[in-house]
Protein backbone atom coordinates (compact mmCIF):
# COMPACT_ATOMS: atom_id res chain seq x y z
CA UNK A 1 0.00 0.00 0.00
CA UNK A 2 1.17 3.45 -0.65
CA UNK A 3 1.16 6.65 1.13
CA UNK A 4 -2.28 6.68 3.11
CA UNK A 5 -3.97 7.41 -0.36
CA UNK A 6 -7.51 6.92 -0.19
CA UNK A 7 -7.27 5.90 -3.81
CA UNK A 8 -5.04 3.09 -3.75
CA UNK A 9 -5.94 1.13 -0.46
CA UNK A 10 -7.93 -2.07 -0.81
CA UNK A 11 -10.40 -3.39 1.41
CA UNK A 12 -12.02 -6.62 1.25
CA UNK A 13 -15.35 -6.77 2.90
CA UNK A 14 -16.46 -10.22 3.99
CA UNK A 15 -19.86 -11.70 5.03
CA UNK A 16 -23.07 -13.55 4.95
CA UNK A 17 -25.33 -10.64 5.18
CA UNK A 18 -25.21 -9.62 1.70
CA UNK A 19 -27.19 -6.23 2.84
CA UNK A 20 -25.26 -5.92 5.31
CA UNK A 21 -22.19 -5.71 3.14
CA UNK A 22 -23.79 -3.93 0.66
CA UNK A 23 -24.10 -0.92 3.04
CA UNK A 24 -20.42 -0.86 4.46
CA UNK A 25 -18.93 -1.47 0.91
CA UNK A 26 -21.51 2.19 0.10
CA UNK A 27 -20.25 3.96 2.66
CA UNK A 28 -16.25 3.39 2.18
CA UNK A 29 -16.44 3.83 -1.60
CA UNK A 30 -18.19 7.19 -1.12
CA UNK A 31 -15.98 7.99 1.15
CA UNK A 32 -12.95 7.81 -1.85
CA UNK A 33 -12.00 4.14 -1.13
CA UNK A 34 -12.45 2.78 -4.70
CA UNK A 35 -11.01 -0.27 -4.61
CA UNK A 36 -13.28 -2.17 -1.79
CA UNK A 37 -14.86 -5.35 -2.59
CA UNK A 38 -17.43 -7.24 -1.02
CA UNK A 39 -17.03 -11.30 -0.75
CA UNK A 40 -20.72 -12.76 0.40
CA UNK A 41 -20.93 -16.08 1.56
CA UNK A 42 -18.04 -18.74 2.22
CA UNK A 43 -16.21 -19.17 -0.98
CA UNK A 44 -13.36 -19.78 -1.42
CA UNK A 45 -11.88 -16.37 0.81
CA UNK A 46 -8.08 -17.55 0.89
CA UNK A 47 -7.87 -18.10 -2.76
CA UNK A 48 -9.85 -14.39 -3.00
CA UNK A 49 -7.93 -12.88 -0.32
CA UNK A 50 -4.70 -13.75 -2.33
CA UNK A 51 -5.90 -12.73 -5.55
CA UNK A 52 -7.15 -9.37 -3.98
CA UNK A 53 -4.19 -8.81 -1.81
CA UNK A 54 -6.16 -6.09 0.62
CA UNK A 55 -4.73 -3.52 2.81
CA UNK A 56 -7.22 -3.75 5.07
CA UNK A 57 -9.90 -6.90 6.17
CA UNK A 58 -13.68 -5.78 7.23
CA UNK A 59 -15.12 -9.24 8.49
CA UNK A 60 -18.79 -10.22 9.73
CA UNK A 61 -18.88 -12.14 13.31
CA UNK A 62 -22.70 -12.56 12.57
CA UNK A 63 -22.38 -14.43 9.55
CA UNK A 64 -24.38 -18.39 10.28
CA UNK A 65 -22.58 -19.09 7.06
CA UNK A 66 -19.17 -18.80 8.43
CA UNK A 67 -16.98 -19.61 11.49
CA UNK A 68 -15.25 -16.44 11.86
CA UNK A 69 -12.54 -17.57 14.21
CA UNK A 70 -11.44 -19.77 11.72
CA UNK A 71 -11.40 -17.51 8.70
CA UNK A 72 -9.14 -15.10 11.19
CA UNK A 73 -6.65 -17.96 12.05
CA UNK A 74 -6.46 -18.84 7.92
CA UNK A 75 -6.55 -15.00 6.99
CA UNK A 76 -3.92 -14.35 9.44
CA UNK A 77 -1.54 -17.00 7.35
CA UNK A 78 -1.94 -16.57 4.05
CA UNK A 79 -2.26 -12.86 4.09
CA UNK A 80 -0.29 -9.84 4.35
CA UNK A 81 3.31 -10.72 2.75
CA UNK A 82 5.22 -9.95 6.10
CA UNK A 83 3.40 -7.60 7.23
CA UNK A 84 0.24 -8.01 8.85
CA UNK A 85 -2.92 -7.33 6.95
CA UNK A 86 -5.71 -5.25 9.81
CA UNK A 87 -9.04 -7.09 10.53
CA UNK A 88 -11.73 -4.76 11.67
CA UNK A 89 -14.67 -7.05 13.12
CA UNK A 90 -18.50 -6.46 12.84
CA UNK A 91 -21.53 -8.05 14.26
CA UNK A 92 -22.03 -8.67 18.12
CA UNK A 93 -19.58 -10.32 20.45
CA UNK A 94 -19.27 -10.65 23.44
CA UNK A 95 -16.54 -10.48 25.63
CA UNK A 96 -14.61 -13.60 25.51
CA UNK A 97 -14.92 -13.94 21.83
CA UNK A 98 -13.89 -10.18 21.51
CA UNK A 99 -10.72 -11.50 23.39
CA UNK A 100 -10.28 -14.47 21.29
CA UNK A 101 -10.98 -12.81 18.02
CA UNK A 102 -8.00 -10.16 19.11
CA UNK A 103 -5.16 -12.92 19.78
CA UNK A 104 -6.64 -14.31 16.36
CA UNK A 105 -5.18 -10.68 14.59
CA UNK A 106 -8.60 -8.70 14.84
CA UNK A 107 -7.25 -5.20 15.34
CA UNK A 108 -10.63 -3.43 15.81
CA UNK A 109 -14.34 -3.76 16.49
CA UNK A 110 -16.81 -1.72 14.46
CA UNK A 111 -20.38 -1.04 16.45
CA UNK A 112 -23.68 -1.78 14.63
CA UNK A 113 -25.98 -0.06 13.16
CA UNK A 114 -22.76 1.49 11.19
CA UNK A 115 -22.48 5.42 11.34
CA UNK A 116 -20.63 6.71 8.26
CA UNK A 117 -18.28 8.74 10.43
CA UNK A 118 -17.53 6.10 12.83
CA UNK A 119 -16.99 3.29 9.60
CA UNK A 120 -14.42 5.34 7.99
CA UNK A 121 -12.54 6.62 10.67
CA UNK A 122 -12.16 3.41 11.61
CA UNK A 123 -10.86 2.11 8.43
CA UNK A 124 -8.59 4.91 7.85
CA UNK A 125 -6.33 4.73 11.47
CA UNK A 126 -6.58 1.06 10.54
CA UNK A 127 -5.09 1.40 7.21
CA UNK A 128 -2.98 4.39 8.28
CA UNK A 129 -1.07 2.37 11.28
CA UNK A 130 -0.50 -0.51 8.64
CA UNK A 131 1.38 1.75 6.30
CA UNK A 132 3.75 3.55 8.91
CA UNK A 133 4.31 -0.52 10.31
CA UNK A 134 4.73 -1.26 6.72
CA UNK A 135 7.49 1.22 5.98
CA UNK A 136 8.97 1.03 9.00
CA UNK A 137 9.40 -2.54 8.49
CA UNK A 138 10.91 -1.69 5.13
CA UNK A 139 13.44 0.89 6.59
CA UNK A 140 14.24 -1.91 9.03
CA UNK A 141 15.13 -4.44 6.56
CA UNK A 142 16.72 -2.02 3.97
CA UNK A 143 19.16 -1.08 7.21
CA UNK A 144 19.67 -4.61 7.90
CA UNK A 145 21.02 -5.44 4.35
CA UNK A 146 23.03 -2.55 3.88
CA UNK A 147 25.30 -2.59 7.24
CA UNK A 148 26.88 -5.43 9.25
CA UNK A 149 25.36 -5.84 13.04
CA UNK A 150 28.62 -3.75 14.40
CA UNK A 151 28.72 -0.96 12.14
CA UNK A 152 24.93 -0.38 11.69
CA UNK A 153 23.63 3.29 12.97
CA UNK A 154 20.40 4.69 12.82
CA UNK A 155 19.81 7.44 10.12
CA UNK A 156 17.73 10.35 10.14
CA UNK A 157 15.11 8.79 8.07
CA UNK A 158 14.64 5.87 9.92
CA UNK A 159 14.75 8.62 12.94
CA UNK A 160 11.72 10.41 11.23
CA UNK A 161 9.59 7.40 10.16
CA UNK A 162 9.27 6.22 14.07
CA UNK A 163 8.87 9.79 15.20
CA UNK A 164 5.89 9.86 12.83
CA UNK A 165 4.57 6.28 13.92
CA UNK A 166 4.51 7.59 17.52
CA UNK A 167 2.71 10.65 16.02
CA UNK A 168 0.45 8.72 14.40
CA UNK A 169 -0.19 6.38 17.26
CA UNK A 170 -1.09 9.53 19.50
CA UNK A 171 -3.49 11.25 17.05
CA UNK A 172 -6.11 8.36 17.72
CA UNK A 173 -6.72 9.73 21.25
CA UNK A 174 -5.04 12.97 21.33
CA UNK A 175 -6.01 15.01 18.48
CA UNK A 176 -3.46 17.30 18.45
CA UNK A 177 -0.56 14.40 18.30
CA UNK A 178 1.86 16.77 20.63
CA UNK A 179 1.49 14.71 23.53
CA UNK A 180 4.52 12.64 22.56
CA UNK A 181 6.27 16.07 21.52
CA UNK A 182 5.37 17.13 24.66
CA UNK A 183 6.54 14.15 26.81
CA UNK A 184 9.95 14.57 25.20
CA UNK A 185 10.60 17.75 25.58
CA UNK A 186 9.37 17.37 29.54
CA UNK A 187 11.53 14.51 30.00
CA UNK A 188 14.58 16.12 28.56
CA UNK A 189 14.29 19.04 31.00
CA UNK A 190 13.81 16.66 33.92
CA UNK A 191 17.10 14.75 33.24
CA UNK A 192 18.81 18.07 32.77
CA UNK A 193 17.38 18.80 36.12
CA UNK A 194 18.92 15.42 38.20
CA UNK A 195 22.10 16.28 36.05
CA UNK A 196 22.39 13.76 33.53
CA UNK A 197 25.13 14.89 31.14
CA UNK A 198 24.12 16.70 27.84
CA UNK A 199 24.14 14.05 25.55
CA UNK A 200 22.11 11.28 27.78
CA UNK A 201 19.59 15.06 27.80
CA UNK A 202 19.14 14.64 24.32
CA UNK A 203 18.94 10.74 23.43
CA UNK A 204 16.19 10.80 25.87
CA UNK A 205 14.38 13.76 24.44
CA UNK A 206 14.00 11.97 21.11
CA UNK A 207 13.71 8.01 22.73
CA UNK A 208 10.96 9.32 25.33
CA UNK A 209 8.51 10.06 22.31
CA UNK A 210 8.41 6.71 21.56
CA UNK A 211 7.31 5.40 24.53
CA UNK A 212 3.51 4.60 23.53
CA UNK A 213 4.59 3.15 20.45
CA UNK A 214 3.31 -0.08 20.88
CA UNK A 215 -0.40 1.33 20.93
CA UNK A 216 -0.36 0.72 17.37
CA UNK A 217 -1.65 -2.72 17.92
CA UNK A 218 -4.74 -1.55 20.54
CA UNK A 219 -7.74 -1.48 19.09
CA UNK A 220 -9.64 2.07 18.94
CA UNK A 221 -12.76 -0.05 20.67
CA UNK A 222 -10.29 -0.43 23.75
CA UNK A 223 -8.08 2.69 23.44
CA UNK A 224 -10.79 4.71 23.08
CA UNK A 225 -13.70 3.83 25.16
CA UNK A 226 -15.23 5.91 27.68
CA UNK A 227 -16.15 3.29 30.36
CA UNK A 228 -14.08 1.33 32.67
CA UNK A 229 -12.22 -1.61 31.01
CA UNK A 230 -12.69 -5.18 31.12
CA UNK A 231 -10.37 -7.10 32.75
CA UNK A 232 -9.52 -9.01 29.62
CA UNK A 233 -9.45 -4.99 27.70
CA UNK A 234 -7.36 -4.12 30.87
CA UNK A 235 -4.19 -6.85 29.96
CA UNK A 236 -4.53 -6.46 26.32
CA UNK A 237 -4.13 -2.66 27.16
CA UNK A 238 -1.07 -3.18 29.08
CA UNK A 239 0.92 -5.64 26.61
CA UNK A 240 1.44 -2.19 24.49
CA UNK A 241 4.51 -1.96 26.39
CA UNK A 242 5.84 -4.97 25.61
CA UNK A 243 4.74 -4.75 22.14
CA UNK A 244 6.61 -1.18 22.01
CA UNK A 245 10.13 -2.65 22.93
CA UNK A 246 9.56 -5.95 20.44
CA UNK A 247 9.04 -3.29 17.60
CA UNK A 248 11.83 -1.01 19.35
CA UNK A 249 14.02 -4.23 20.14
CA UNK A 250 17.09 -5.65 18.04
CA UNK A 251 18.92 -2.79 17.03
CA UNK A 252 21.83 -1.84 17.53
CA UNK A 253 21.69 1.83 17.66
CA UNK A 254 21.73 3.58 21.24
CA UNK A 255 19.11 5.65 20.90
CA UNK A 256 16.58 2.81 20.04
CA UNK A 257 18.13 0.67 22.60
CA UNK A 258 17.05 3.83 24.86
CA UNK A 259 13.44 3.76 23.43
CA UNK A 260 13.32 0.48 24.01
CA UNK A 261 13.84 0.45 27.51
CA UNK A 262 11.84 3.60 28.09
CA UNK A 263 8.78 1.86 26.14
CA UNK A 264 8.86 -1.35 28.74
CA UNK A 265 9.27 0.40 31.77
CA UNK A 266 7.38 3.43 31.82
CA UNK A 267 4.44 1.80 33.46
CA UNK A 268 6.64 0.74 36.54
CA UNK A 269 6.03 1.41 39.37
CA UNK A 270 8.18 2.82 42.62
CA UNK A 271 6.46 0.71 45.15
CA UNK A 272 6.63 -2.83 42.99
CA UNK A 273 2.82 -2.48 41.71
CA UNK A 274 3.33 -1.46 37.90
CA UNK A 275 3.69 -3.54 34.42
CA UNK A 276 4.71 -5.54 32.83
CA UNK A 277 7.61 -6.79 34.92
CA UNK A 278 6.63 -5.57 38.52
CA UNK A 279 10.28 -3.74 39.00
CA UNK A 280 10.16 -1.88 42.63
CA UNK A 281 12.46 1.38 42.87
CA UNK A 282 15.75 1.65 41.55
CA UNK A 283 15.72 -1.42 39.93
CA UNK A 284 13.37 0.42 37.39
CA UNK A 285 15.81 1.81 34.59
CA UNK A 286 16.28 5.70 35.19
CA UNK A 287 15.26 7.02 31.62
CA UNK A 288 11.42 4.66 32.32
CA UNK A 289 11.19 6.54 36.00
CA UNK A 290 11.73 9.93 34.08
CA UNK A 291 9.34 9.04 31.10
CA UNK A 292 6.77 7.77 33.95
CA UNK A 293 6.60 11.05 35.63
CA UNK A 294 5.88 13.68 32.69
CA UNK A 295 3.91 11.14 30.86
CA UNK A 296 1.61 10.92 33.82
CA UNK A 297 1.66 14.79 34.09
CA UNK A 298 1.15 15.62 30.28
CA UNK A 299 -1.71 12.77 30.40
CA UNK A 300 -3.64 13.84 33.04
CA UNK A 301 -3.30 17.88 32.40
CA UNK A 302 -4.94 17.39 28.56
CA UNK A 303 -8.54 16.27 27.79
CA UNK A 304 -8.81 13.16 25.87
CA UNK A 305 -11.93 11.21 24.38
CA UNK A 306 -12.57 9.48 27.52
CA UNK A 307 -11.53 12.03 30.24
CA UNK A 308 -11.23 15.90 31.17
CA UNK A 309 -7.93 17.42 31.63
CA UNK A 310 -7.24 18.43 35.48
CA UNK A 311 -5.46 21.97 36.23
CA UNK A 312 -2.25 22.38 36.92
CA UNK A 313 -2.06 22.56 40.34
CA UNK A 314 -4.80 19.77 40.35
CA UNK A 315 -1.73 18.04 38.57
CA UNK A 316 0.76 18.56 40.98
CA UNK A 317 -1.08 17.69 43.64
CA UNK A 318 -1.89 14.17 42.23
CA UNK A 319 2.11 13.87 41.82
CA UNK A 320 3.01 14.89 45.51
CA UNK A 321 -0.32 12.46 46.47
CA UNK A 322 1.81 9.49 44.18
CA UNK A 323 5.76 10.43 45.59
CA UNK A 324 7.01 7.41 47.00
CA UNK A 325 4.20 5.52 45.92
CA UNK A 326 3.85 5.25 41.79
CA UNK A 327 6.67 7.50 41.20
CA UNK A 328 10.30 8.06 42.16
CA UNK A 329 9.87 11.06 44.74
CA UNK A 330 12.95 12.52 43.83
CA UNK A 331 12.06 12.36 40.20
CA UNK A 332 9.10 14.11 41.50
CA UNK A 333 10.75 17.07 43.47
CA UNK A 334 13.11 17.69 40.63
CA UNK A 335 9.97 18.12 38.10
CA UNK A 336 7.80 20.64 40.37
CA UNK A 337 11.11 22.61 39.81
CA UNK A 338 11.00 22.45 36.97
CA UNK A 339 7.67 23.91 36.39
CA UNK A 340 8.29 26.59 38.53
CA UNK A 341 11.63 27.37 36.41
CA UNK A 342 9.57 27.26 33.19
CA UNK A 343 6.85 29.48 34.73
CA UNK A 344 3.90 26.89 35.22
CA UNK A 345 3.77 26.99 39.01
CA UNK A 346 5.00 29.33 42.16
CA UNK A 347 6.87 28.12 44.53
CA UNK A 348 4.55 29.04 47.23
CA UNK A 349 2.10 26.37 45.58
CA UNK A 350 4.39 23.51 45.84
CA UNK A 351 3.80 22.93 49.66
CA UNK A 352 -0.03 22.72 49.36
Amino acid sequence: MQELGIHTAKILIITGREDTGRLIHSMLRLAGYAQTQLAVGAGDILSLSAEFRPDLIVLDAASPAMDTFVLLEQLRTHAGNGVPVPVLIFGELNTSAKARALALGAKDFLPEPFDHVDVTARARNLLESRRLYERLTTQSLYMEERFSARNRELDDTQIEILERLASAVERRDDETGEHARRVGENAALLAREIGLPQDEVELIRRAAPLHDVGKVAIPDAILLKPEKLTLDEYELMKSHTQIGARLLGGGQAILLNLAEQIALTHHERWDGKGYPMALRKWTIPMPGRIVSVVDTFDAITHDRPYKASLSIYEAVEELEALKGVQFDPDLVEAFLKVLEREGYIRRKHLSR
